[in-house]
C-alpha cells in the first residue's frame, strides 16, 4: 500500500481538498449509485488506497491516488472510471466565486424505502443551493421546498454544511447525508433512508496508515464521530443522537468496519457528562451498579462490517456483510441483525462497465435463529419513537422485522450515461401482532418491488428518471396495494 507516502504530501494538496463546494467536496456525499460503483472499482484494483464504506468519502485522498493513476496501463473500464471520478472531483473541488445552482423533481409515489441512489422524498421537490469555499474552509446553504412527503417539513434545509480543516481533520456542523457499510440496498445501522440528522462531526481527510510500527498493520484507516440532534416531536423530546465509525484495510482486498451509535440525553433523561462517559462505556444496561429506568443512559446499536474482494477473482467479485446488536451482553452487543451480499463487475458490450449485486437483509432481533426476536430491533422501552427520524428508519429502510432479498445492476458508459436495475422480495414488519411504531406497515406485508433508472448529462444539466412497480399485500388476510411509480429529477451545474 502507498499510503505512507501520501500522508507526508505538501500541504498544497491539503488545501486543494479544501478549496469545495460544500456538497460534493471537501467530501463525496452518498447518493450517486454510479459514482459509487466508480471508486468501488478503483478501490478492488488497488488505484485508491483508503477504505471506502463510510460515506461521505473525502475527496481529497481519492484525488490524490487518481492523480498518479496510467490510465494506458488499466482495462477499458478501469481507465473510464479513472476519467469520470477525476473529472467529477474537478469540478467539485475546483476554488471559485460563490455559486448557485438549481434542482427540481416529481414523484408520483416517493419510495418509501431509500436505497443508496438519490430519489425524490416529495411529490414534487424545488431547491436552491449557494456555495462559498477557501482554502481551509467551505459554507454550503441548500434549501428546498418539498411537497407530498408525510413526514412534512415543506422547507428545509437538509444538505447545508459549514465546516474547517484542523489538521487532518475536518470539524463541520452539517445536515449532510450519510450511509455507513459495505450495503447498497441499505445499511442496517446508518443510511439516506432517514433525512440526514443536524450533527456536529469531525472526519478523517487523508486515510493514510499509522506511523508507528505497532499500528501499521492496520493499514489506511477512516474515522467519523457524529453528535447529532433528533426533532422534538419525540416520545423523548429533543434526544440527541451519538455515531461513531472507524473503518480501515489491513489487506488491499479486505474493508473492515467497526460502529457505535446511540440516542441518549433529551427532555427528563439525564444528560451529563458522566452519562454519555457510561454510555461510551457500556455501563448502560438496566442491572448494571446502580443502573435502573430512571438513569439508564441511552439506546445503542453497534456491531462490524466486512468486504471482502479475493485477490485470486481479479477484484471483480466481493462478498461483504454487517453484523449489528441491538443490545448488549457481558460488554459485547447481542441480538443481532444481520446483512449479507455478494457482488460482481463486468465489461458489457465494450461500452457499459457494470455492477451486479445481490443482498439479503434480515432485521429482526438474532435472526439466524427459529427462535428470532420480533419488536426489539429499532424500539426501546424508554426512547419509544425509535431508531427512527422524522417517521423512517436511521438504519436499513424496512425497518426492523424484515426479511428481505434485493437484486441489482449498475451500469455507466464512458460519457457517465447511467442505467440501473432494483428488484426487491420480502415480508415486512414479520412480528404479528400491530406495530403502530413501525415506519412503513403496522401489520405483516409481503413486498415485491422492480425499478428502472436512467440518467444522462445534458447540455442544460444532469436528468435521471425512474419506473418503477410494487406490490404490499397483508400476510394475514391477503388484501393489499399495487401501484406504478416514476420520479423525474433535473440538477442544473452537475457533473456526472
Amino acid at each position: 500500500m502507498s499510503g505512507l507516502g501520501k500522508r507526508g504530501r505538501k500541504w498544497w494538496l491539503l488545501a486543494a481538498a479544501y478549496c469545495t463546494t460544500a456538497a460534493g467536496g471537501p467530501f463525496v456525499d452518498p447518493g450517486d449509485a454510479a459514482l459509487r460503483h466508480d471508486i468501488q472499482s478503483l478501490s478492488d484494483h488497488g488505484v485508491i488506497d483508503g477504505p471506502v464504506t463510510t460515506w461521505p468519502l473525502a475527496w481529497a485522498p481519492i484525488l490524490d491516488d487518481l492523480a498518479g493513476a496510467d490510465v494506458t496501463s488499466l482495462s477499458p473500464a478501469l481507465a473510464g472510471a479513472v476519467l469520470r471520478v477525476r473529472q467529477r472531483g474537478r469540478v467539485e473541488t475546483r476554488s471559485a466565486m460563490p455559486k448557485l445552482e438549481a434542482g427540481l423533481g416529481l414523484a408520483n409515489d416517493p419510495a418509501r424505502i431509500r436505497p443508496f441512489q438519490d430519489t425524490p422524498r416529495g411529490e414534487a421537490e424545488v431547491s436552491a443551493r449557494g456555495e462559498w469555499s477557501s482554502e481551509r474552509y467551505a459554507a454550503e446553504i441548500s434549501v428546498q421546498y418539498v411537497d407530498g412527503d408525510p413526514e412534512g417539513d415543506e422547507y428545509r434545509a437538509d444538505g447545508s454544511m459549514i465546516g474547517f480543516a484542523v489538521g487532518n481533520w475536518w470539524l463541520s456542523a452539517n445536515t449532510l447525508e450519510r450511509w455507513w457499510g459495505p450495503g447498497w440496498d441499505g445499511s442496517l445501522v446508518v443510511s439516506n433512508n432517514a433525512r440526514p440528522i443536524p450533527s456536529i462531526t469531525l472526519d478523517r481527510i487523508f486515510t493514510g496508515p499509522f506511523d508507528h510500527r505497532w499500528l501499521r498493520w492496520i493499514g489506511p484507516w477512516d474515522l467519523n464521530l457524529t453528535f447529532g440532534q433528533l426533532e422534538g416531536s419525540r416520545f423523548v423530546r429533543d434526544a440527541w443522537f451519538f455515531g461513531m465509525r472507524v473503518n480501515f484495510r489491513p489487506l488491499d482486498a479486505l474493508e473492515l468496519g467497526l460502529f457505535r451509535t446511540a440516542q441518549w440525553c433529551g427532555d427528563g433523561r439525564p444528560c451529563s457528562v458522566g452519562t454519555f462517559t457510561d454510555l461510551f462505556l457500556g455501563r448502560d444496561n438496566r442491572g448494571d451498579a446502580g443502573i435502573d429506568t430512571s438513569n439508564e443512559p441511552g439506546n445503542q446499536l453497534a456491531g462490524l462490517d466486512v468486504r471482502w474482494a479475493p485477490p485470486w477473482l481479479g477484484g471483480e467479485s466481493a462478498v461483504y456483510g454487517q453484523l449489528v446488536g441491538e443490545d448488549e451482553a457481558g460488554g459485547f452487543p447481542s441480538r443481532w441483525l444481520g446483512q449479507a451480499g455478494a457482488e460482481r463487475t463486468a465489461y458489457l458490450g465494450d461500452r457499459w462497465s457494470a455492477r451486479f449485486f445481490g443482498e439479503l437483509s434480515a432485521t429482526s432481533c438474532q435472526f439466524y435463529e427459529s427462535s428470532e426476536i420480533f419488536d426489539c430491533a429499532y424500539n426501546h422501552s424508554i426512547y419509544r419513537t425509535g431508531y427512527r427520524y422524522r417517521g423512517r428508519a436511521i438504519g436499513h429502510g424496512v425497518d426492523g422485522d424484515a426479511r428481505l432479498v434485493s437484486a441489482g445492476l449498475i451500469a455507466v458508459d464512458a460519457d457517465g450515461t447511467e442505467w440501473q436495475l432494483l428488484l426487491r422480495y420480502g415480508k415486512l414488519n414479520r412480528g404479528g401482532a400491530p406495530d403502530p411504531r413501525h415506519s412503513l406497515t403496522p401489520t405483516p406485508k409481503r413486498l415485491f418491488s422492480i425499478d428502472l433508472m436512467h440518467a444522462r448529462t445534458l447540455p442544460f444539466g444532469s436528468v435521471d428518471a425512474g419506473l418503477g412497480y410494487e406490490e404490499a399485500n397483508d400476510l394475514d388476510n391477503g388484501s393489499g396495494s399495487s401501484g406504478m411509480r416514476f420520479y423525474l429529477q433535473w440538477r442544473s451545474g452537475d457533473v456526472r
